[in-house]
């Protein structure tokens, strides 16, 4: 009884498979002779569930969002700009990140001391020491950032362009510090703050514009020496940068003789009675310049030199009057204006 059952169920299953594939078929045929196609409406397909695989893994960042920029460096180098980096690795800028409201993942230090004041600011920011050479490409990938901007091409040398550009996209500067204007409006670009550096660079034009109009009326046609003492020697800064940039430049102040085509000159005791200079403004750089100050301004030739005897010699402050930025420079001008005006 059992065995009759399971061949006339198996004959059933059989004759019911039979039938299926022939309704299938006739259907089919009847959808092609029509000409027809089957679609799904966009908004009927189902939506992908996501996985444990999609999600990026520990240490990966997400797809970069629509927006990113392809752009080329000052040294050729073509790279993928995100378009809205956060984290920003770029020693010795932090005066221009600040001015468009960015700090870094990072600042630049040489030993412990960093860009001094600008520490107020960057009080939270660590820092990273230079004094050995640019930091690890290990170092530097343990702050993640979204893009590296390097200062100066030196700073690309030796494989170390290769080498962060494998960590994120890397920008460099020929020299930032050289035109600190031009620096500060691409930095706006690549950062999506060009309005702030637009608006940073016009309130910077009208401070050196009615600083300049004072200065004229005060000491049109003098000359300003800006000695920079150090612990490697006594060197006279020229106008092409830094505080030099700013009191012969864009305040317009005349210079030395000595440096009218040069970026810098040495200073022996024996050149002083050549300084031809109304003013002197001295700088004690990172404090190494102490003794070499002290034998200099003690000896009878420097007390012999005009601006000495007039007192129109000031001392001012290396930590801005040797940093590079609109801030330092700013600082430098009203500097400039208190001691110069009276």
């Amino acid at each position: 009884m059992f065995q009759l059952t399971d061949r006339f169920g198996t004959v059933a299953r059989t004759h019911a498979s039979v039938l299926l594939c022939f309704v299938l078929a006739v259907c089919l045929l009847a959808a092609c002779g029509s000409n027809q196609e089957i679609s799904v409406e966009p908004s009927k397909q189902p939506s992908p569930v996501p996985t444990t695989s999609d999600a990026p893994a520990s240490g990966e960042k997400s797809p970069a969002p629509s927006g990113e920029r392809t752009v080329k460096d000052e040294l050729g180098h073509e790279i993928t700009v995100p378009a809205a980096p956060k984290r920003i690795f770029a020693p010795y800028l932090e005066d221009s990140l600040l001015k468009l409201g960015i700090k870094p993942v990072a600042q630049w230090s040489n030993g412990n001391l960093a860009h001094e004041y600008l520490q107020e600011e960057l009080k939270d920011v660590p820092k990273l020491d230079f004094s050995g050479g640019l930091p690890s490409p290990e170092t530097v990938m343990s702050y993640n950032p979204d893009l590296i901007i390097l200062h100066t091409a030196t700073y690309a040398a030796n494989g170390s362009y290769e080498n962060y550009a494998k960590i994120a996209p890397t920008y460099v500067f020929h020299n930032a510090s050289g035109n600190i204007e031009k620096s500060l409006g691409t930095l706006g670009e690549l950062l999506g703050k060009s309005a702030e550096a637009d608006q940073a660079l016009q309130a910077y034009h009208r401070k050196v514009k009615e600083a300049k109009e004072k200065l004229d009326k005060a000491i049109g046609g003098k000359k300003v020496a800006i000695i920079r003492f150090a612990a490697k020697g006594v060197s006279l800064m020229g106008g092409n940068y830094l505080c030099g940039y700013v009191i012969h430049q864009q305040l317009g102040i005349g210079k030395s003789k000595l440096v009218e085509k040069e970026n810098s000159a040495n200073v022996m005791m024996e050149m002083l009675p050549e300084l031809d200079a109304d003013y002197i403004f001295m700088i004690n750089a990172y404090g190494q310049g102490t003794e070499r100050i002290k034998e200099m301004t003690e000896s009878p030739i420097w007390k012999s030199i005009p601006a000495v005897k007039q007192g129109q010699v000031y001392e001012v402050s290396d930590k801005h009057w040797l940093g590079s930025g609109l801030i330092a420079y700013e600082k430098i001008i009203d500097d400039t204006v208190r001691l110069l005006v009276k």
